[in-house]
């Protein structure tokens, strides 16, 4: 058996789930599924999904049929809808595991469905976001009425945002609605879900929430934190005043100064943008980050933390929010980008 990693990702499986039930919750009657895609945000989406199923989740979404392979066979009473559509490869997997169904997104994909025999099925309406889904303008009629659909959804733009497409899409999806019969239809993403009931609908699908993204001041106060990242500290060296620090000798020391040298770095979801901004925290003191983040190491002045050493485990920090602010990237990035040299550990 090999050796843990010097990378651990702690997931706190209270913290999901809470998200979880307060975002069911706010989308009222609206049962609340779950998006695992991207292998559950960079959590593990078995894990993720394991929990969550436990906690009464029914509903999951995954992107590709491999995602949706890697967590067959699926929990008892658990469905799964593969978003990124049916390609003619796909077919043969994707009449092979039970509970799992495809989200047709394009007219062709309606027709390869249908004509292989069709069977449940979801179908994504584009709305107003021009990416995934059938035109509501043009290609409702390539909709067989006979097609058996589970779930009829489209997805918000800007539900982060109050923005007047908003409603303009909830209002194009509630005229195709009315036209297109489903068991059932879905409109709102994670912050969606906060633009009141009238985007809820049948079935809402958080995605980032979950995993401890605010997306908007609702959520404030409300969705924890469940990823906390730790690395363990390879080397602790003393330099002197004038001495510079990593890449680029972007850090020069102006006293004589303590540092330590962790295992993680951009290769790990770790990127440059946290070079001179970020912080780790050692015994609740914070200690910023010096010079460029490197591929796999990071180097932090540890002056105010006399007692860390080789070894020892150190805290990242990584609240989604103030993590964006100082990297650059979004919420979505900094969970998606998390590598696998982390191990996973469920607490």
């Amino acid at each position: 058996m090999p050796p843990p990693s010097p990378l651990r990702l702690c997931l706190s499986g209270d913290a999901l789930v809470a998200n979880w039930r307060w975002l069911a919750a706010q989308g009222g009657p609206a049962a609340c599924g779950a998006a695992i895609k991207a292998n559950g945000y960079g959590l593990g989406a078995r894990g993720v999904m394991d929990r969550l199923a436990a906690a009464g989740c029914r509903d999951f979404f995954v992107a590709t049929w491999n995602e949706a392979l890697a967590l067959a066979p699926l929990p008892a009473g658990v469905t799964l809808s593969v978003l990124h559509g049916l390609r003619e490869e796909d077919m043969a997997l994707a009449r092979s595991i039970p509970g799992a169904r495809p989200t047709l997104c394009t007219p062709q994909q309606v027709a390869r469905w249908h004509a292989a025999g069709g069977g449940a099925c979801d179908v994504m309406i584009d709305t107003g976001m021009s990416r995934l889904g059938l035109d509501y303008r043009t290609d409702l009629a390539a909709i067989p009425a006979d097609l058996p659909i589970t779930t009829l959804m489209s997805h918000l733009a800007c539900a982060d945002e109050d923005h007047p497409l908003n409603a303009v899409q909830r209002d194009r999806f509630a005229a195709v609605c009315a036209r297109i019969r489903a068991d059932r239809y879905s409109l709102s993403n994670s912050a969606g879900i906060l633009l009141g009931l009238d985007y809820a609908l049948d079935l809402t699908r958080p995605g980032v929430a979950l995993y401890g993204g605010v997306q908007r001041p609702q959520a404030e106060g409300h969705i924890a934190q469940v990823v906390f990242p730790q690395a363990q500290v390879i080397q602790r060296r003393r330099i002197r005043a004038g001495d510079t620090v990593g890449y680029s000798a972007t850090f020069a020391a102006t006293a004589d100064m303590e540092l330590a040298v962790l295992n993680i770095g951009y290769a790990d979801g770790y990127l440059r943008g946290f070079s001179g901004r970020g912080f780790v925290v050692a015994g609740g003191v914070r200690l910023p980050v010096l010079g460029r983040v490197s591929m796999d190491l990071l180097i932090v002045d540890a002056t105010a933390a006399p007692d860390v050493g080789e070894g020892d485990w150190i805290d990242i920090g990584y609240d989604l929010r103030e993590a964006a602010a100082q990297s650059g990237l979004s919420q979505y990035e900094l969970l998606t980008g998390m590598g696998a040299r982390y191990d996973r550990v469920w607490v």
